[in-house]
């Protein structure tokens, strides 16, 4: 399954990704006018700050099993099938916040949605523009990198080979200096100089 990923080390806080979002959740579609509509679109991604007062793009992840989802009570909040994105109803959702108490990541919060009813709102994986072949709104404007829309499996073990080629090669290298550690970044170089063989 497909997700927008976060690297948070990559993000500026440039907020482009919000206004994206505003953008592409907004009745008009368009930069210009969704501004002016009568009902303002909300971002579903939001930026908060680390414990170093580093930018943190904080989105839904679409866990599985989703806490929200089970948490509620009138099941407007569902995973669609195809995508395995959890969507929200804004129709039939209460307003009751359980699925915000029962969220790990914070990201759910309250508006009032086009349907001119406060709902749930959190991040949908632009599933509307999925179906037109895009990426995310977020993903497209991301120019350093913080998001990345793809297979979360893919990503991660991409990073945990390198993870562990960074450490096997500390290793061999702490064996060889005679029990003196140096930075695994020192060794990075190392690394892409093994890929290119």
């Amino acid at each position: 399954m497909k997700v927008v990923v976060v690297k948070p080390e990559r993000c500026v806080g440039c907020l482009q990704c919000r206004f994206a979002c505003s953008v592409a959740h907004s009745l008009s579609n368009s930069p210009y006018a969704a501004p002016y509509e009568s009902i303002l679109s909300k971002p579903r991604i939001h930026i908060g700050l680390s414990n170093n007062k580093e930018p943190f793009p904080n989105k839904c992840r679409h866990c599985d099993p989703a806490p929200c989802e089970m948490a509620c009570l009138t099941k407007a909040i569902f995973r669609e099938a195809s995508t395995g994105t959890i969507l929200i109803n804004p129709n039939q959702c209460i307003n009751c916040g359980m699925c915000a108490m029962a969220c790990p990541f914070g990201v759910i919060r309250y508006h009032i949605h086009s349907v001119n009813k406060i709902s749930a709102h959190k991040c949908d994986q632009c599933i509307s523009r999925q179906k037109e072949g895009k990426v995310p709104a977020c993903v497209e404007v991301c120019k350093c990198g913080a998001l990345v829309f793809d297979d979360y499996n893919k990503i991660m073990d991409k990073g945990t080979d390198e993870m562990a080629s960074l450490v096997y090669l500390g290793i061999r290298s702490k064996e060889l200096e005679k029990g003196t550690y140096t930075s695994l970044t020192a060794y990075k170089h190392k690394l892409q100089e093994l890929n290119r063989r």
